[in-house]
């Protein structure tokens, strides 16, 4: 046998949420949209003539990123796009974090940083949240190579507002500040608004919460335009076409119709509230989510054996083995009717505990 395995770049890769097969389930374990995405993209789907996909898409994926900058009032050379937001910040790392100090990020949030720092060999510290999972300031004033920080915070569901961001981004002049805000649409203040203020300061967004197109893979970036032409060069250096030109225009009828995207998030972020009153009764714990989840604990409920038991009956919600926080089950929101089938599976578990 030979030693080729020398040469291999071993990395512990990112685990995606569980994409269960059988059917009549509850599937609150992944985040996803309850509803369907705008109407428009059906009739894209409906309209689209096969015979289109014998050419390469457009590679600037023009139409989208038009869209989407005439929707938040910036440039079209100042937005980027990509399969999905994880495409869009991996480029984003091997643009912007290439210098020798760490980069950071919190101890507790999205479990792709980690992976992509280890696969880019990019040198990295985590920053531990305090004991109510709230970011503290002052434990990012150390050189560092770039920050990422979710805003709100996954799997926490908890945001520090726009002003901590900002500080954030104005204490650090002299590395990119990356802000993931897959949640924004929730209940977050976004950063958008300070793209122009700030030259160091990228935002990253996706289609797959809010816009219900989890399944296309759409991600975005706004930053001041050098900054998007840095991105630019990576991509077309990587892989010049990373979007087809069916997702394009799906992305483009999400974006436009206003309306839809509206009511679709009021939707969920009243089912959300109810959700939190439903599990306060209960006795559940939890931190003030402005996302599409509860992150959420009970001092009575083993969240392992519920995470399980929850399973087996069709109802599928996340769970995190790690040390802080083995004791919390994240919970997509759902449909009111779902939420409510939840909450009645709950309260049993938590009288069964109780007698």
């Amino acid at each position: 046998m030979g030693n080729w395995e020398e040469n291999v770049r071993k990395v512990v890769p990112y685990v995606p949420g569980e994409q269960p097969k059988r059917a009549n389930i509850i599937k609150l374990n992944t985040n996803e949209n309850p509803y369907p995405p705008a109407p428009g993209v059906e009739e894209v789907l409906r309209q689209y003539q096969a015979s289109e996909l014998r050419k390469y898409p457009d590679a600037s994926a023009t139409d989208l990123v038009n869209a989407i900058a005439e929707n938040y009032g910036v440039q079209a050379s100042e937005v980027f796009v990509g399969v999905g937001s994880d495409d869009v910040i991996a480029m984003s790392y091997l643009t912007f974090f290439n210098g020798k100090d760490p980069i950071l990020f919190p101890d507790i949030t999205y479990s792709f940083y980690d992976v992509w720092a280890e696969e880019f060999r990019v040198p990295y510290v985590t920053i531990p949240l305090d004991q109510d999972f709230h970011a503290v300031l002052s434990d990012y004033d150390r050189p560092c190579g770039g920050i990422i920080i979710p805003n709100p915070n996954a799997p926490t569901g908890i945001t520090e507002g726009r002003a901590f961001y900002e500080e954030l981004v104005k204490r650090h002049p002299n590395q990119v500040v990356i802000i993931d805000e897959a949640y924004i649409d929730f209940g977050g203040e976004s950063m958008l608004p300070l793209i122009h203020t700030y030259d160091n300061l990228l935002v990253v967004q996706t289609f797959s919460k809010s816009r219900s197109l989890a399944g296309s893979r759409i991600g975005f970036a706004i930053g001041n335009e050098k900054l998007i032409k840095y991105l630019m060069d990576v991509k077309y250096s990587f892989n010049s076409y990373t979007m087809d030109s069916v997702t394009i225009q799906l992305g483009r009828a999400a974006m436009e119709d206003k309306a839809y995207f509206k009511e679709c998030v009021g939707k969920i972020i009243d089912t959300r509230e109810w959700t939190k009153q439903e599990l306060k009764r209960l006795g559940f714990v939890f931190g003030d989510s402005k996302t599409n989840f509860i992150f959420a604990k009970h001092p009575n409920l083993d969240a392992a054996e519920v995470f399980q038991e929850l399973r087996e009956e069709g109802i599928f919600v996340r769970y995190f083995p790690k040390e802080r926080i083995k004791d919390y089950l994240r919970i997509t929101i759902g449909r009111r009717e779902e939420m409510e089938t939840l909450i009645a599976s709950l309260e049993k578990k938590v009288q069964a505990k109780s007698c």
